[in-house]
């Protein structure tokens, strides 16, 4: 699967808003724009507008990952990944914490799944992970070890590769803080590009479905 970094976000956020506020869920636009640009357990952070959410939406309903409800004037967005993929509330929290935290170990996963669910042990983790591994087609990969770490790495393969500003610098060749560097990349140049290219995508979802 080859999702857009949009995508992977905004699925990351239907997730956890689903296991961490049910009386919330679905999420209206704005909430789940809100969702997308929180500052916590993000990585990186972004500032999309409710426009380029509305728009992923467009992409992921045909997609059949996400659907969309209308309650009285207002459209309310779910993920349907656990019909899609046919996956355990379990397996979705650890992929819902590496779509919205990136690459992640066993152990960091344990500790940051505890608002969505309840892990008993590091094995339990490691289960889930290998069994998400060894799928037909995979949905996560052991990475191995980042530099100081004592345990390996695992990243989801649903696509959504985030460019990153190199050694955290801003255009001019300053160095950024890690905040600062990920708002840079998520609201400068690059989410014109992002735009241009899901409307591309958003164009030729239409003529294929004869809109």
């Amino acid at each position: 699967m080859d999702l857009s970094a949009e995508e992977v976000r905004v699925l990351g956020c239907l997730i956890e808003k689903q296991a961490t506020t049910p009386d919330h869920y679905p999420l209206s636009t704005n909430a789940l724009t809100n969702a997308c640009n929180q500052k916590s357990s993000r990585e990186p952070v972004v500032a999309y507008p409710d426009r380029l959410v509305a728009e992923t939406m467009l992409l992921l309903r045909p997609a059949g990952l996400a659907r969309t409800v209308t309650s009285g004037r207002t459209e309310k967005h779910r993920h349907v990944l656990d019909e899609a993929f046919g996956l355990q509330p379990k397996e979705l929290a650890v992929l819902a914490v590496m779509m919205l935290r990136g690459p992640q170990s066993a152990g960091e996963l344990r500790t940051r799944t505890e608002r969505y669910v309840d892990f008993q042990s590091l094995e339990e983790i490691e289960s889930v992970l290998s069994a998400l591994a060894s799928r037909d087609e995979p949905l996560v990969v052991n990475i191995g070890r980042g530099s100081g770490q004592s345990q390996d790495r695992w990243r989801h393969l649903l696509g959504g590769e985030q460019i990153t500003a190199p050694e955290h610098q801003d255009p001019m060749g300053r160095p950024m803080g890690r905040g600062e560097a990920s708002m840079s990349v998520a609201s400068g140049a690059s989410l014109a590009d992002q735009v241009a290219d899901l409307q591309a995508r958003l164009t030729r979802i239409e003529q294929e479905l004869g809109l």
